[in-house]
């Protein structure tokens, strides 16, 4: 049975896994999970540990191969942030993080002089203040900018580094905002109009490509081919789906954010498109990701995360089952409200917001972590519905996959507040993604619709009915 490495690089953690594929299985061996440590600067600046983030990676890589033959690896991570290298190709200033005071402010300058619909016409792209796009703006006066000779997103800056690739994944680069979405090229234009340099964007690779071999790792990995994922983890997850042609499906991909979208043949840049703030992203095979970006269980870890400094060890199913016994609806916040956005005392903003808005003030691990669950389902419910509007079609199924997926409150809450079906699972779905890709370009699969009926013939999916736990029309009224 192939083996397939999958390095899946999350805002919270990564981990490495074996992947185990042929035309009847999916079998994950996980290798090694470690922390993605971001660090703190003296003026609200973000940076990645990323030389902690690449020992991780490469040790993770050597336990998967002692522990089976590999025929590839291949990288997936969060979208946006990137990497510079010089003139010699090294690694060159520090990597920022997306959720960094440096992009404070810069993406309302930016479309109050170019224009947001002209922006959104040719990227189809979220407006979100960590974009790409308005990183490299907010970089433009920096020695690290003026001295680097190419610009590689991190999944690739990772490829780099393992097999000295000099080229980046189009699903990643399509999240920049500088992408355009219709030739699925650069825009020179928009990149002229930013006043950024050009001759940093780096030539472009689709998913499946082969991008070279491990060099200078490890005897056991050296010369394991390097192959390229959707490197976006959220296309990779998409990947992972179980969509059908037959069956009109909806995504949630739950993890620290909640991608909610659909798969479409071309970009929507319509007006209506703009106004809902919907993105198009890129995917596999030549499909295009209509989604929109909203928070996910970022809010639990960060509260997870406080209380561990307060000497409070939490653990996730602890809460999970603890909050599942109290009654829903108490209380409900809009997660995608400024004040969460950033690292912080999370328990106390979310008490903030709840007294704010005259709802009872949730105090206890158990009551915070309930807000929490109901009010991703309300978002989920309302970014559903506008992804069906845009999109032309009411789904039949939701697909809920990554960690929340695993939830049973979540996946109860989902089918409730979106009043469809649910269909969850893979809680894997971005690992497995990765991994098809892999055995894709390998010739163990054909291809993507051969991936995704493996995936639901195979593996352990939860079906959801849909029930009126809450009212979620009243809830929603609470944050008009």
């Amino acid at each position: 049975m192939p083996t397939f490495v999958a390095v899946d690089l999350g805002a919270t953690s990564g981990r490495v896994v074996n992947a185990r594929i042929d035309r009847d299985a999916i079998e994950l061996d996980l290798v090694r999970r470690f922390p993605t440590v971001a660090v703190a600067g003296p003026h609200g600046d973000l940076t990645w540990d990323f030389d902690a983030l690449l020992n991780d990676v490469t040790a993770g890589i050597s336990e998967a191969a002692s522990r089976a033959r590999a025929e590839s690896v291949a990288v997936d991570s969060w979208a946006i942030d990137y990497g510079l290298v010089d003139q010699e190709w090294r690694r060159t200033g520090r990597v920022h993080a997306y959720r960094s005071a440096r992009t404070d402010g810069v993406m309302d300058d930016v479309c109050a002089r170019i224009g947001r619909d002209r922006i959104y016409g040719i990227t189809g792209i979220q407006f979100l203040a960590f974009n790409t796009a308005y990183q490299l703006v907010a970089a433009r006066e920096t020695p690290e900018y003026a001295g680097a000779h190419r610009l590689l997103m991190l999944p690739d800056l990772v490829n780099h580094e393992l097999c000295g690739s000099t080229t980046n994944d189009i699903t990643n680069a399509s999240t920049t905002q500088l992408l355009d979405i219709g030739t699925r090229s650069w825009s020179d234009e928009l990149v002229a109009d930013l006043g950024l340099r050009r001759d940093l964007l780096p030539e472009l690779h689709e998913p499946g490509a082969v991008l070279g071999t491990v060099m200078g790792v490890d005897p056991a990995v050296d010369g394991m081919r390097v192959i390229a994922a959707a490197s976006h983890d959220t296309a990779s997850a998409v990947v992972g789906v179980p969509l059908r042609p037959d069956r009109r499906g909806i995504y949630i991909s739950c993890g620290t954010w909640s991608l909610v979208g659909c798969e479409v043949a071309s970009p929507i840049t319509t007006s209506e498109a703009l106004a809902a703030n919907v993105t198009n992203e890129l995917g596999v095979a030549g499909t295009v990701r209509l989604l929109k970006n909203v928070t996910g269980l970022w809010l639990l870890e960060e509260c997870r995360r406080t209380w561990a400094a307060q000497g409070r060890a939490t653990d996730t199913a602890d809460l999970v089952t603890a909050a599942a016994a109290l009654p829903g609806g108490r209380s409900v916040i809009d997660p995608d409200d400024p004040r969460f956005a950033t690292p912080g005392d999370m328990p106390a903003r979310l008490g903030e917001y709840c007294r704010q808005t005259g709802q009872p003030v949730p105090t206890s691990p158990a009551e915070l972590t309930r807000t929490i669950l109901d009010s991703l389902a309300l978002t989920w419910r309302t970014t559903v519905a506008t992804i069906e509007r845009v999109a032309g079609f009411e789904a039949e199924v939701i697909h809920l996959v990554g960690g929340g997926s695993s939830i049973p409150l979540l996946r109860e809450l989902c089918a409730s507040a979106c009043g469809r079906p649910v269909l969850a699972g893979p809680a894997e779905a971005t690992v497995v993604g990765n991994a098809i890709v892999q055995a894709i370009a390998g010739g163990t699969l054909t291809d993507l619709a051969e991936g995704r009926d493996l995936v639901e013939r195979t593996l352990d999916l939860v079906d959801v009915p849909p029930s009126a736990t809450l009212d979620w029309l009243a809830l929603a009224a609470r944050l008009d």
